[in-house]
């Protein structure tokens, strides 16, 4: 029996373990990913394991969350950055440059390659047919360090593509209808793999559109085959020579199906505040906007700025819109230029901003509060586009542009115009060397380090036994921006993470810090969660400032895949509920004993705890591997332990 493409790439590039779903296994990493809102972190974390340089084939830093610069913290910040890619031996790219994702496919994306990224968006390179896989800081400093990628073997899930999209419909629209269908649950466990006919109407840059948003389903990954469309858009930028073709054997099977009939696809959108909430155009058309926002990793690529300003050219904007326009990267923003749909985008009342992530985490761009936001991004999660209360929508660059018009919700379809047919975008005009190398040697250098960098905190290991209470209690799909908030106020402290855990659950709970530090020194303290906790974004802040906070133990229905493995980096125990209504016994302000807990750990996957003098079975999914990490207080300090044990 044949292979489909993720077992391929899985099997040349295994390491340890069995390609059995479910099962431990260990991947070898080619290339890695950081920006600057995780990459802090990981370039501190490099050097705590006194790291001399990386050991992947490629490694590439990129500057794009973190642009606004209102004071020192973030341009100290990139000059650290920048030092740290001199010292370590990766890419920098600079302010200004783009977003990580559309940049690293155009300028080092290779079919065939593993790509882990500290980011979740970083699935997005299996548009090249790349194996690329979003990770916290922590597993991509490891790679970087010459380690192996450690995982679950996903469950394959092949989506059929037939048929073509049809005018006013297109890319974001196949993502949204995966979401409708599936949930931000229903990829959990799976790497979602496309093939079919339909294929042949896509571009890589569509498949980017598609594979960036599977992560809103918690998807490991998504894949797509090397073909010709991978071909042309390796030529486009120069690198032909690293074109392989790539795809599943015709005999191949799959552990899920599913189809999409292209053709019969219409304009969705994600209603707030979950990208799963997903209805057609039409069915909410007429309610007004304040804000169209187009641009973002999640619709990076030129047609998806360049449709827009061909809809509303010659024509003005909603005097009531902010039309704001977010070029993903400084080629794209060049061709859009030489192109002349800037000019057509500015003329009709468009506002400008910098290439870079911007809106999407929160930099800027906030909308009204009280008024609807049209977004081409791949989150709408409460609060996460810098307004509390704000209420995002997430839909094609067409709907966009169409609602920027009319000031209302619109059905692209109804403009009762012909579709815009675009010309092939110029040449690009970015050459490598705008992004910067790493020197040959590290000899003499430093890190450059402001006032803003502080050093990762010291984290004990995991008691044998204790008590502590429960500190908080929250619902299912609780996000990593609700957990630790992104924005131009709370970001900025990514390197420090004493003061940035000042802001962790200040959206849900304003006094949860500070109960936290009373208790701190004394017990520590517990977190209970519903489904999917710790969902959206790669960020291990959200998991490092609660453990800084004394945090040790979280117990859940079910997990978020990054968020999970994050807890168990820093120590913190992951637990989840074995039995339908447990989790409806534990409260805000109950105390739970753990006795004996190392050797539950280590040679189970039960644990018996104590409620109030009442007992309780929870359960845990870590391998041995993890459970050595876990009750070495992390992986620091695990890796720590084996680097003194290897030199006696």
């Amino acid at each position: 029996m044949g292979l489909n493409l993720t077992q391929k790439l899985i099997r040349d590039h295994l390491v340890a373990g069995e390609m059995r779903p479910g099962e431990e296994i260990a991947i070898g990493i080619e290339q890695t990913l950081t920006q600057d809102a995780t990459g802090t972190l990981v370039m501190l974390e490099l050097e705590a394991m006194q790291l001399s340089r990386v050991k992947t084939e490629l490694s590439a830093q990129y500057v794009d969350h973190n642009l606004i610069q209102e004071d020192h913290r973030n341009p100290d910040d990139h000059l650290f950055l920048q030092s740290a890619c001199d010292r370590f031996g990766i890419w920098y790219s600079r302010p200004g440059n783009g977003v990580s994702h559309p940049v690293h496919m155009q300028k080092f994306g290779k079919p065939g390659k593993t790509l882990l990224g500290a980011d979740s968006h970083t699935p997005a390179a299996g548009a090249l047919g790349m194996l690329a896989i979003g990770a916290g800081g922590m597993e991509v400093a490891m790679a970087m360090a010459g380690h192996p990628f450690f995982l679950q073997m996903p469950r394959v899930m092949g989506i059929k593509l037939t048929g073509k999209l049809p005018d006013w419909v297109s890319a974001k629209d196949v993502i949204l209808e995966m979401l409708r269908r599936h949930g931000v649950k229903g990829g959990v466990g799976y790497i979602l793999e496309y093939y079919g006919p339909g294929l042949r109407g896509l571009s890589a840059m569509d498949r980017h559109v598609i594979a960036n948003m599977g992560a809103e389903l918690g998807a490991t990954s998504s894949v797509f085959p090397a073909d010709d469309a991978v071909a042309a858009f390796l030529k486009e930028n120069d690198r032909l020579a690293d074109f392989r073709a790539l795809s599943a054997d015709p005999d191949c099977r799959y552990d899920a199906l599913d189809s999409i009939a292209l053709s019969s696809l219409e304009p969705l959108i994600a209603k707030p505040s979950s990208p799963g909430n997903v209805v057609p155009v039409a069915d909410i058309a007429g309610e007004d906007i304040y804000q169209a926002y187009i641009g973002s990793s999640a619709n990076p690529g030129f047609r998806d700025l360049a449709i827009a300003a061909q809809i509303v050219k010659g024509r003005r904007v909603h005097p009531r819109v902010s039309f704001d326009i977010n070029p993903a990267s400084r080629d794209t923003l060049q061709q859009l230029i030489a192109g002349g749909h800037l000019a057509a985008l500015v003329a009709a009342g468009a506002r400008i901003h910098q290439a870079g992530c911007n809106g999407c985490i929160g930099m800027g761009q906030a909308p009204a509060s009280g008024r609807n936001s049209l977004r081409t991004t791949p989150r709408n999660f409460p609060g996460r586009s810098g307004t509390l209360e704000d209420s995002v929508f997430l839909c094609s660059p067409e709907t966009a542009a169409a609602s920027a018009l009319t000031g209302k919700i619109t059905d692209p379809r109804t403009l009762g115009v012909k579709y815009p047919k675009l010309r092939r975008a110029q040449k690009l005009l970015l050459e490598l060397d705008v992004l910067l190398a790493p020197p040959a040697s590290a000899e003499g250098l430093a890190l450059v380090k402001g006032p803003n960098i502080q050093s990762l905190p010291e984290l004990g290991p995991l008691a044998d036994g204790f008590e502590a209470p429960v500190l908080l209690k929250v619902g299912d799909d609780i996000s990593t921006d609700a957990i630790l908030p992104a924005g131009a106020k709370v970001l900025p402290y990514r390197s420090n993470i004493a003061r940035i855990a000042d802001f962790v659950y200040g959206q849900l709970d304003a006094d949860y810090v500070k109960r936290a530090f009373e208790v701190k020194e004394r017990t520590g303290h517990i977190i209970v969660g519903g489904e999917n906790y710790g969902q959206g974004s790669s960020r291990e802040h959200a998991a490092l400032a609660p453990r800084y906070l004394g945090l040790r133990v979280v117990i859940a229905k079910s997990f978020a895949r990054i968020h999970w493995q994050n807890l168990v980096n820093f120590g913190i125990l992951p637990l989840t509920f074995l039995r339908v209504g447990d989790a409806d016994r534990l409260h805000q302000g109950d105390r739970v004993n753990f006795s004996r807990i190392h050797a539950a750990i280590s040679e189970g996957k039960e644990i018996c705890v104590s409620v109030n003098g009442e007992p309780l079975t929870l359960g845990h999914q870590l391998s041995g591997r993890q459970a050595e990490i876990l009750l070495a207080g992390g992986l620091i300090n695990w890796v720590r332990g084996k680097q003194g044990t290897e030199k006696h």
